[in-house]
């Protein structure tokens, strides 16, 4: 029972909070700079709802990265359902990489911190996986699966330079290399 003129606050949404903030503070910090105080200061609440909630950091990103991919391949999986041709889907891939999906810096980084943490912890790795498969079934919806397969890759690859190069960002060169690697209209 609580002491008298001690008020337990009601935050259902807290955990969801929580989860939100962790995103954030990645993209701020890097996964290396995430921390149960960051997040909970991110967060607003006390640094105790973070094992309340999480077992741990290792929990805590998988639940956060997981929530970040699914986001991702929703909206991915949008834009492809939203077009009927071939053609359509080219454009629609273009508008992925250049304008939609991953249009903010922010989301890029989240991307590159689940590649980089994937890429030592075999957790993560199945959670990129099935971001990979959901990319693929919503291409093969316009593509053959080699060619979804490629494009996908594609995509990724795109996205990373977007993200750290120096130049400004051309949409002509995307779309090119998405004709090339879709044969249309070479």
């Amino acid at each position: 029972m609580s002491e008298p003129g001690r008020r337990r606050r009601h935050d259902p949404d807290r955990r969801e909070r929580i989860i939100d903030a962790c995103l954030d503070v990645i993209a701020e910090e890097g996964v290396a700079g995430t921390s149960h105080r960051r997040v909970a200061a991110a967060a607003d609440v006390p640094l105790g709802s973070m094992t309340y909630h999480f077992s741990g950091m290792d929990e805590l990103l998988q639940e956060a990265f997981t929530r970040f991919a699914t986001a991702v391949s929703d909206e991915f999986e949008q834009h492809m359902a939203a077009v009927a041709t071939r053609e359509d889907a080219v454009e629609a891939v273009v508008a992925i990489i250049a304008d939609t999906v991953f249009a903010s810096p922010r989301d890029l980084v989240l991307t590159h911190e689940l590649y980089t943490l994937a890429a030592r912890e075999p957790a993560f790795r199945a959670l990129t996986n099935a971001w990979m498969t959901r990319s693929r079934t919503a291409l093969e919806r316009h593509f053959d699966p080699a060619t979804a397969r490629m494009v996908d890759a594609l995509i990724e690859g795109l996205t990373i330079h977007r993200a750290l190069d120096t130049e400004p960002h051309d949409a002509q060169v995307v779309a090119e290399a998405v004709r090339r690697i879709t044969a249309i209209g070479t």
